[in-house]
């Protein structure tokens, strides 16, 4: 149907206008015609052939222009008639422009019409042209002819041009708002598609707030809106945009560029262009130096005014000058950088710059600051602040003490010069070395401090006082300047003695239960200081220690008695030793102090019984074993001391109903049975399939007095199933009638086992065979039942069967099943209970004359039981018959059942009356056949006998089109034209007449003239009340009876903007959240509009002043979304107005448009978007140790920017990190103040805490902000340093000839205290012997040097003793450590490990610090000649520990871990150990183990498992399918799970939990058992019941995973019931093994793809359709499940989806190389079964091709027949253009080629379809009622009534339509694949 060659319905006066020229044209051959009517009247002569254009005088056609109608197209088909049946030529007639068609004629009677050029409105809009139609007989030049007029429809082809316009436009940037330019285009096109409307294209940013443009009066009016700046752009470029209207299609655009040039006006300040921010100049710089320049332009740079300089007058600006010409800033006066006005030397200065000769007043100007430096000359001395220093120290400062300066004095000195000039030194003049100051060198100002620099030249007892002199002096080298002061010093005198206990260690034992006033111990200190400084004075103050609150120390005497008995600490099991510290005072016990350690030991006695390390012990003990499944071991211990009879431990049983089966070991506790137990010979009844058997225990020590303890024993004993099922009778028969129903019984068989527990006595019941799906049997009762859905009719069973034996297995439920079988025969007795069957009697055909007593036709049936009896009758209530015209004709108008007569007995039918075609043509008899001999009740059957009483001769009236479609546009005028209907009679002297058919209120809006068939408007049409006016028109002529027929008519009613759109009233209002994210639909805003297309489409409009640009509204579907971020805080609410218009599009500009406005009020939500806000005091807050708890440290305030009235705003306080120590707390006192203090006492808790302070507001999501608050608590030196290494003792070997100045060893001290109270130094103590000397001691690394050359035969032993002292105030406190240097020979051997591997063991988890392990000694060989004390050998970590797990004493050579560690994420570890004789210096780390390096030691270390990790399912969710025929007991799917844990920790059971689940199940109602059994080792899930055909459903139970350790882990499993039909294949060219290792890959993805649970059933290798295996591929058996409804897809729709998602699934069928996807059922998996198949093959073979033989030659015998029917094999459209037959692409050859193979596909062509399978041959009365000829081509392919089988568009009146076009297609699906098979 082309789109383009619909006739024309014109206004009548067009059509009155064409008329008329049609008839000028004819006039000219009237007499012509009148002539030949003469001649013809009186003889025989040819008759003219004529048009054929239903009743038109003129055929009109509209084309469009261009493109739209290529050239070549067919545009029309001409018909014309022949009277004479000639053959007909169609043409046109040259005249001008006739050459733009051509005329082809396709047949005798037909032609079609081609564009023959291209057409071009602009050029012709219209072409009136004469067609000519000859029948060769007409004579030359005469022809029939008949007017053409081709009307050319515009398209938009032409693009809008300019005319001329100035391209370039001047402004002034104070230019005012208004019009600049007017431009102008045209467009050649005309209607829409020549208007033309202008816009804008912004080709720079603003440019849209600066320009406008309308279109006014054709015009394209460019306006100013905006504010010009020259400054910030000179020039706009600017293009104008001509559009057409045209309102669908192409729209074409002309662009015209526009430029704007901007003229500068006086209105911006001079800028500077050239500034020195910063200027030096020295200080004696003389008066009129230049300093700087500073340069600065007229703003406006199109006027350029000059430019004149100033300072502006400011604190320092009168030292300086500004040139008002140049800008050169130069010196007024002389500078002095120390001058205290000036601020660091620096002068800050303004020059103002101003427009000289301007316009504007007060003239422009601007100002820039400058900074000049000025720089330093040497012109200041250093000075004192203090004329005279008086200090004291006390006599045992130590070195580095800070003298203490009295009388107020100031220890400053100060030199304001700037640098070098500035800085000077310090030292001191006449001190004998014994005072050094600090800083050596002060810049500026100083603050000095003189320190002690010899502590042993302070003795009180020599001199008290001591005067020196201290020189501040510059370090230039040209002319220093410096002065001096006087220093006196006063030393004062201390005490400086400690006490000393006359043992350096105390140690003691008691027993455990002493009693209170026990002496335990007496200690004793000496003080070598007199009086109360010394040993009278001596106190003994305090006891320290873990039981200090136990004892009593007698302050006098150094007795320490027990205090309190009893209690955990006196406990030996809890605690065996105790250490405390005894500390003693000089001066009455408050002078210096002293302590010692006190080691008491706990004796043991026997207080504690055995206990068990377990509350009760079970073990699993099977039936008929010799042991448990596990040894059962009992274990108890004691906390008494190992070793000893206390701790000495034996077992006995004491009590057990069964405690004679079983034996303990006393030693070790190991219970065993004393023989196998039965557990079907225990006396008590059984809980499952496990008997609990309890013992008592009794664990006794050997001690004095013995004590025990007891605990329970619970032995499982398990029944194991030992006995098999029996039946109670060998032989089972029974016989049942063949009509028996599904579910019926037919008997039920019974066994027994004599096992002791279920599931091994419980029996389930299975058909092994012999049943062929007729019979089930229930799993629990025995019942043997008639399947549901099988029939037992042995007449139905194909080969017939009357005798079923069954086999018939009972099996136990255990999982090694045990086994019956028994046989069972059922016969089956016959019952009359078939329906008799009718041979289908088909169509017979009868003149409507024939003799009463004619046989008609004999109808059979025939009935498959043995004695039945048959019986014929008619039923008169379903017979009909219609009349020729198909009108159906009732039994009371017309006997038409007594025309026939059937005999009842054998079916015979006869003419009974004679029969009237006129009356009844088309009788269907329905017939009814009866078993009168049936034994269940009434059997009949029924049939249809369709006779045709032939010989038809009347017509009916046929309207000229099958329906009517005309378009009437809405409140039309009455009496306005709608159309005509016009209809034809074939019969003669009958008159049609007209009336309308359908609901009143649709006929009352019309009116239809009875004769004429005209339709006209009646009453107001409104398109918002009806879009169409669907009714029918009957044409009945005057005959008797009367006839008719009837035509559809549609009327279009088109509408009009005659209706304001409306919103609807919702929504009103908004509440958005102000986080709501941006382009997130917020609201849908619906207006609505009663007017149709364009009239009612709503465009959506926003305000964008009300929006604030925040929101967006879309314009097409009114959704209202969020196009910016909203902040609350910055706005709360928005009103927003929004317009709704229709036809926008097309009639905004045009006032076409129609309106309505809507207000919305916005109100923005508080989100939690604002993080609260913490103010800390700054620095760090300052406590003391001794700081009082809950007093108040500071306070923290918050604020948050949310709203306080939700909680988005309110804040709570914590503290989240730095307070490990719990010290600290915050309280919150108000909302938004916190109130910092301690908790718990800071003594000796001195350091600088950091703690991390949390604010949190209460909104959703939390939001929280963090700050650190520093809190430093200061020390007090209450710690002496304590040496870490060397160890006290230690000798170093130093070789004979060790270098002067050499380091011999590192000594290190740490002491607790901070800051100076901790800082350590070292010192040598002087001894009597003089030893000390020979060496050096750094006093800050602690590095001991040799200061004297050694001499091995002088002396070989150096005993020395090494202070280290803090630096506290007010008393430095020291400890002391005792070294031995040995000198030796050189050293020639280092010391060798004997093994060069060893393996230790490390448990994971375990705290650090708990397990030590101790690396194996070192030999030296140096040591057979050391004559001395051993060295000590040092042990070094070199390699392996690079995460510092591991920590290695070097002197004492254990090892410890320092972390826990994790044996699942590293089972061992490998260290590389070095030994070395030098402790001073850590050796260089290795990255291998050398074997032949002595020095090293690879140590393995092995993690030691404990059951740290549960076992983890690998799925969180198991899914199956189980099979409705699989077997009782089949494992068909398995749960895994796994262990990070190995050895035992690792092994896993499962078990499954609860109860199982079933859901949408059908047939499993008398399920009374678990359906399923999960294997506690492997975890297959087994089959526990028979499933039958039949049954549905799916299943949802937990499965538990548990290790030995008792820690688990659960899962879901879901298994599916399916038929085998169910399931897909999956053809891949890949290995099986190869599969199932990413078999979860391809679930994964077909899962996502397909939105289904993927279901793994059965992997195969692949067969071949010819039997043969292929290796290489791999048939995947799949199921798939709907996840909503769980319920299984059938394969349809999978393969559906598979093909739906074809490109998603590209990329996972190539990586898994899938070749095809299939049915998985039994149907598509049949295999040739061996060389029987074969031979069945090749008979089947030779049999088929016999039989096409036989087709062939029927074929031609039958070729006559079917000669005239072979003729529609030449139509042109048997099926569809776009069908694709059995995809063999047959389709391209559709109407080309006749006769091709295109038919030779089954029901392609319908001449070979049987009558009932197509649905045209049913209708087909009515397309055949209106043929005058016996003609197949005439009365179905070309019939005219085609529309009542094509939907094409009705209005083309020229199209012929073909009825095989409505065919069905087959029914063959067909899929495919976008896999190909390589």
């Amino acid at each position: 149907m082309w789109p383009y060659n619909e006739l024309s319905w014109r206004s009548p006066d067009h059509q009155r206008s064409t008329n008329q020229r049609t008839l000028r044209r004819l006039r000219h051959w009237r007499w012509m015609y009148v002539l030949v009517l003469l001649v013809c009247g009186g003889v025989q002569c040819n008759r003219p052939p004529r048009f054929l254009i239903d009743g038109q005088t003129e055929i009109v056609l509209r084309l469009k222009e261009g493109e739209d109608t290529p050239v070549g197209s067919m545009i029309y088909r001409l018909r014309g008639i022949d009277p004479d049946g000639d053959k007909l030529r169609f043409g046109v007639r040259t005249a001008p422009a006739s050459d733009v068609i051509r005329v082809e004629s396709i047949s005798a009677s037909e032609a079609d019409i081609y564009l023959n050029k291209e057409l071009d409105r602009e050029m012709q809009d219209e072409y009136a042209l004469v067609l000519t139609l000859t029948d060769g007989r007409l004579g030359e030049g005469n022809f029939i002819t008949q007017s053409l007029l081709l009307l050319v429809e515009d398209v938009n082809d032409n693009t809008p041009v300019f005319l001329s316009y100035q391209p370039s436009i001047n402004l002034r940037e104070d230019a005012q708002h208004g019009v600049i330019a007017a431009l102008e285009a045209t467009d050649a096109d005309e209607g829409a598609y020549g208007q033309v409307v202008y816009q804008l294209e912004e080709l720079d940013a603003g440019a849209k707030k600066l320009f406008s443009i309308s279109t006014v009066g054709g015009r394209g009016v460019i306006r100013l809106i905006g504010k010009l700046d020259y400054e910030r752009r000179t020039l706009h470029q600017l293009r104008v945009l001509a559009v057409d209207r045209a309102k669908q299609g192409r729209v074409n655009t002309a662009i015209a560029p526009l430029l704007i040039n901007v003229q500068d006006v006086e209105d911006q300040p001079p800028e500077f262009v050239r500034v020195t921010p910063v200027a030096r100049v020295s200080e004696d710089a003389p008066v009129g130096t230049s300093v700087l320049q500073v340069t600065a332009i007229d703003g406006d740079r199109g006027v350029n005014n000059r430019i004149a300089y100033s300072l502006s007058p400011e604190l320092g600006s009168d030292n300086f000058l500004v040139n008002p010409l140049s800008g050169i800033v130069s010196t007024a006066r002389l500078l002095d950088r120390e001058d205290a006005s000036v601020n660091s030397g620096a002068y800050i200065l303004k020059i103002i710059a101003t427009e000289v000769a301007g316009r504007v007043k007060p003239a422009p100007n601007a100002v820039t600051e400058i900074t000049v430096m000025v720089t330093d000359v040497n012109d200041e001395t250093p000075a004192f602040k203090s004329a005279k220093y008086e200090c004291e120290i006390a006599e045992n400062a130590q070195t580095n003490t800070p003298l203490t300066f009295l009388n107020d004095a100031v220890p400053e000195v100060y030199d304001y010069d700037q640098g070098k000039n500035g800085t000077f030194k310090l030292f001191l003049r006449n001190d004998d070395r014994v005072f050094d100051v600090t800083p050596a060198t002060g810049i500026n100002e100083a603050s000095f401090l003189i320190r002690v620099r010899e502590a042993e030249a302070l003795d009180y007892e020599r001199t008290s006082e001591m005067n020196f002199t201290l020189i501040a002096r510059e370090v230039v080298e040209m002319d220093p300047k410096s002065s001096e002061v006087e220093i006196t010093v006063y030393i004062r005198d201390v005490n400086d003695n400690f006490p000393e206990f006359i043992q350096p260690l105390y140690e003691v034992s008691v027993a455990e239960n002493c009693e209170a006033g026990t002496t335990i111990a007496w200690v004793q200190a000496l003080d070598e200081d007199s009086g109360n400084y010394g040993t009278r004075g001596v106190r003994y103050t305090n006891l320290a220690g873990s039981i200090e609150d136990l004892l009593y120390l007698h302050p006098v005497s150094g007795i320490i008695t027990v205090k309190t008995s009893g209690g955990p600490s006196w406990d030996r099991e809890l605690v065996s030793r105790h250490y405390l510290t005894v500390e003693a005072r000089d001066d009455l016990g408050h002078g210096n102090r002293n302590t010692v350690q006190l080691i008491v030991n706990i004796q043991d006695v026997n207080d504690n019984a055995p206990v068990f390390i377990q509350n009760k012990y079970e073990a699993r003990l099977k039936e008929n074993d010799r042991d448990f499944e596990m040894p059962l071991k009992i274990e108890a211990r004691d906390a008494d001391l190992n070793g000893t009879k206390n701790s000495q431990v034996e077992y006995y049983i004491v009590e057990g109903d069964y405690k004679q089966n079983f034996t303990i070991n006393p030693l070790t506790g190991v219970i065993v049975p004393t023989k196998p137990l039965d557990f079907e010979q225990l006396i008590e009844p059984s809980i499952g399939n496990v008997q609990p058997l309890s013992l008592s225990i009794r664990a006794r020590d050997n001690g004095t007095p013995s004590l025990s303890t007891t605990v329970p024993v619970v032995i499982y004993l398990q029944d194991i199933n030992d006995h098999a099922p029996k039946f109670d009778q060998v032989f089972y028969s029974r016989s049942i009638a063949e009509n028996a129903p599904g579910g019926t019984p037919v008997l039920d068989v019974r066994a027994f086992d004599n096992d002791g527990s279920s599931p091994n006595n419980r029996i389930v019941y299975r058909i092994q065979s012999g049943a062929s799906d007729k019979f089930v049997i229930d799993a629990d009762s025995g019942v043997i039942s008639v399947a549901y859905g099988a029939t037992l009719d042995p007449d139905l069973v194909e080969p017939r069967q009357v005798q079923y034996s069954l086999n018939v297995v009972a099996l136990d439920g255990a999982a090694a099943q045990l086994r019956a079988a028994v046989m069972v025969n059922i016969t089956v007795l016959d019952v009359n209970n078939k329906p008799p069957v009718f041979v289908n009697p088909g169509v017979v055909h009868i003149q409507e004359n024939t003799l009463v007593g004619t046989l008609i036709t004999q109808v059979l049936a025939r009935d498959l039981d043995a004695g039945a009896i048959l019986r014929y009758k008619l039923d008169p209530e379903a017979c009909e018959a219609r009349t020729e015209r198909g009108t159906l004709l009732k039994l009371a108008e017309h006997d038409y059942l007594s025309a026939f007569r059937l005999d009842p007995a054998d079916g015979t039918l006869s003419v009974a009356k004679l029969l009237d075609r006129e009356t009844v043509e088309v009788l269907k008899l329905a017939l009814i056949v009866e078993d009168i001999a049936s034994a269940t009740g009434q059997q009949t059957a029924s049939t249809v006998l369709t006779v045709i009483v032939e010989d038809v001769n009347d017509n009916n009236p046929k309207f000229r089109r099958p329906f009517y479609r005309f378009a009437v546009t809405e409140n039309s005028k009455n009496g306005v034209s709608i159309g005509s209907v016009v209809a034809d009679d074939a019969d003669k002297n009958r008159t049609i007449t007209y009336g309308l058919e359908g609901s009143a209120e649709v006929t009352e809006m019309l009116h239809l003239d009875v004769d004429t068939g005209d339709i006209v408007v009646a009453n107001k049409i409104d398109h918002e009340q009806f879009l169409w006016l669907n009714l029918s028109v009957r044409a009945m002529d005057s005959g008797i009876p009367a006839r008719y027929r009837r035509a559809e008519l549609f009327i279009q009613v088109l509408d009009e903007n005659d209706n304001n759109p409306f919103f609807l009233p919702e929504p009103r209002a908004l509440s958005i959240p102000e986080d709501v994210p941006v382009g997130e639909q917020v609201a849908m805003l619906e207006a609505r509009d009663a007017d149709a297309g364009e009239y009612g489409r709503i465009t959506y409009l926003l305000d964008r002043v009300s929006s604030q640009g925040m929101f967006s509204l879309e314009s097409d579907t009114g959704i209202l979304k969020v196009s910016a971020e909203l902040d609350r805080e910055t706005r709360s609410s928005y009103l927003l107005v929004v317009e709704a218009w229709d036809n926008y599009q097309y009639g905004f500009s045009s006032g076409e448009s129609r309106n309505a406005f809507k207000q919305i009020n916005v109100t923005i939500l508080d989100a939690n978007d604002n993080p609260p806000q913490i103010i800390l005091p700054p620095g760090c807050v300052t406590i003391t140790e001794f700081h009082e708890e809950h007093s108040p440290i500071t306070f923290i305030h918050v604020s948050d920017p949310d709203n306080p009235a939700t909680p988005n705003g309110r804040v709570i306080m914590d503290i989240v990190a730095g307070n490990t120590l719990g010290l600290f707390a915050l309280e919150q006192t108000d909302e938004w103040i916190g109130e910092l203090f301690a908790v718990k006492s800071l003594k000796g808790r001195h350091g600088n805490y950091s703690l991390l302070v949390r604010a949190e507001d209460l909104g959703t999501p939390h939001f929280s902000s963090e700050a650190l608050l520093h809190v430093c608590v200061a020390d007090f030196n209450d710690h002496a340093p304590v040496f870490t290494s060397p160890p006290h003792n230690t000798t170093l070997r130093v070789p004979e000839n060790a270098t002067v100045g050499s380091a011999l060893v590192q000594v290190t001290a740490e002491d607790d205290d901070v800051g100076a109270n901790g800082a350590v130094r070292y010192r040598l103590k002087p001894d009597p012997a003089g030893h000390w000397r020979a060496f050096n001691l750094q006093p800050v690394s602690g590095v001991l040097e040799l200061r004297l050359p050694l001499n091995r035969t002088r002396q070989k032993i150096f005993d020395i003793r090494i202070e280290a002292y803090d630096l506290g105030t007010p008393t430095p406190l020291s400890s002391d450590l005792d070294l031995t240097i040995y000198v030796t020979n050189i050293n020639d051997y280092q010391p060798q490990f004997l093994v060069d591997e060893v393996a230790l063991n490390f448990t994971e988890n375990e705290v650090p610090g708990m397990e030590i392990r101790l690396l194996p000694p070192t030999m030296d060989r140096d040591e057979l000649e050391f004559e001395g004390p051993l060295p000590t050998i040092c042990y070094y970590i070199v390699g392996g520990n690079e995460y510092a797990l591991f920590y290695l004493n070097h002197i004492t050579h254990e090892l410890r871990v320092t972390a826990e560690l994790d044996r699942e994420e590293q089972p061992a570890h490998l260290l590389l150990v070095k030994a070395s004789e030098d402790c001073n210096n850590q050796p260089t780390n290795q990255s291998f183990f050398e074997p032949s390096d002595d020095t090293l030691l690879k140590v393995v270390i092995h993690v030691v498992d404990v059951n740290d990790n549960p076992p983890q399912f690998v799925h969180r969710i198991f899914t199956g399918g189980v099979s409705t025929g699989a077997s009782f007991g089949t494992e068909f799917m398995s749960v895994k799970a796994t262990d990070s844990d190995a050895d035992a920790n690792a092994i896993i059971s499962y078990y499954l939990i609860g109860n199982v689940q079933m859901t949408l199940t059908e047939g499993l109602e008398h399920l009374q058992r678990a359906p399923f059994l999960v294997d506690k080792d492997t975890g297959g899930v087994q089959l526990n019941f028979d499933p039958q055909q039949g049954m549905k459903g799916y299943f949802d139970f937990v499965v538990l995973a548990n290790d030995t350790g008792g820690l688990q882990d659960t899962a879901r499993v879901f298994i599916y019931l399916l038929r085998e039909d169910q399931r897909v294949r999956f053809v891949l060219r890949q290995h099986p093994p190869e599969l199932r290792h990413r078999i979860d890959a391809f679930r994964e993805v077909l899962g996502n793809v397909t939105g289904a649970i993927v279901n793994v059933d059965e992997f195969r290798v692949h067969v071949n359709h010819d039997g043969t295996i292929d290796k290489t591929r791999t048939d995947l058996y799949l199921h798939l499940v709907d996840k909503h409804d769980h319920s299984i897809l059938e394969v349809p729709d999978v393969l559906k989806l598979v093909d739906q998602n074809t490109e998603k699934l590209d990329g996972l069928f190539k990586e898994f190389n899938v070749l095809d996807t299939q049915p998985g059922g039994p149907q598509a998996l049949s295999i040739a079964a061996g060389s029987s198949v074969t031979f069945w093959l090749t008979a089947a073979s030779l049999f088929l091709a016999l039989l096409l033989f036989l087709c062939l030659a029927l074929c031609v015998s039958q070729r006559q027949t079917y000669q005239r029917k072979l003729k529609a094999a030449t139509t042109t459209a048997y099926v569809a253009a776009s069908s694709d037959l059995g995809g063999r692409g047959l389709s391209a050859l559709s109407g080309r080629v006749p006769n091709t193979n295109k038919h030779s596909v089954e029901g392609s062509n319908p001449i070979w379809l049987r009558a009932y399978e197509n649905e045209w041959y049913k209708h087909a009365d009515d397309f055949s009622q209106g043929s005058e000829l016996d003609s197949l081509d005439e009365n179905v392919i070309s019939s005219g009534d085609g529309s009542q089988f094509n939907n094409h568009d009705p209005t083309d009146a020229n199209s012929v339509h073909n009825v095989y076009q409505t065919l069905q297609p087959p029914g063959v699906t067909h899929r495919k694949l976008e896999t190909t098979e390589l």
